[in-house]
C-alpha cells in the first residue's frame, strides 16, 4: 500500500555523481542540500527522502531541487539499489508484512447514549428486520443514526410520502 514514485536514473559527466528524476516534486521552488542524517529534519518529502537514502551508507551527500535528486556516492559504493530507496519512500506497506489489527470494539453502552440503539429501529431507519440490524446500531455513535434518521424524514417530506 502507498504509492510507488516513478524515478528514472539519469548519467552525470562527474563521476561518483547520480541523479534520480521523480514523478513528485519534494522541494517546491527551493534547493535542498543535506550531508548527514542529522540535517534531514521534520516530515518535508526532501528531508524524508534525504533520510532514507543517507541512512544507506552508500552516500556521503543529497541535493534535492524540484523532482531532481543529485546523490554524491560514497568511495568505493555504487548507485545501486538507490532508485529502490526513492521509488519505495512513500510505501508504507510491503509483501510479507503483517497489517495492523484494530480490534476496538465500541462500548457495550453505545447503543445507549441518548436514544441511538433500539429507539432508532423501531423507527424505521434500521429496517424491519429488526435483531441483526439492532445489534449492528448498538455500534452505531447516536450522532449518525440521529443524522440517519434527519436524513430519512428529510427525504420522504420530498417525496410526499
Amino acid at each position: 500500500m502507498g504509492q510507488l514514485v516513478s524515478v528514472v536514473q539519469r548519467p552525470s559527466a562527474t563521476p561518483g555523481l547520480v541523479r534520480f528524476e521523480a514523478n513528485r516534486n519534494l522541494t517546491g521552488m527551493g534547493h535542498e542540500r543535506f550531508t548527514s542524517v542529522d540535517q534531514a529534519v521534520g516530515p518535508r518529502p526532501a528531508a524524508a527522502l534525504a533520510r532514507l537514502l543517507l541512512s544507506t551508507g552508500k552516500i556521503d551527500s543529497v541535493h534535492i531541487f524540484g523532482n531532481m535528486i543529485t546523490v554524491d556516492l560514497a568511495k568505493g559504493h555504487d548507485a545501486d539499489g538507490l532508485s529502490d530507496v526513492v521509488r519505495d519512500m512513500y510505501q508504507y506497506w510491503k509483501p510479507g508484512m503483517q497489517p495492523p489489527a484494530f480490534d476496538d470494539p465500541a462500548p457495550a453502552d453505545a447503543g445507549a447514549a441518548g436514544d441511538g440503539g433500539s429507539a432508532a429501529v423501531e423507527s424505521g431507519v434500521a429496517g424491519a428486520a429488526g435483531g441483526a440490524d439492532a445489534e449492528f446500531l448498538r455500534l452505531v455513535p447516536a450522532v449518525l443514526v440521529d443524522r440517519s434518521r434527519a436524513a430519512m424524514a428529510k427525504w420522504k417530506a420530498s417525496q410526499g410520502a
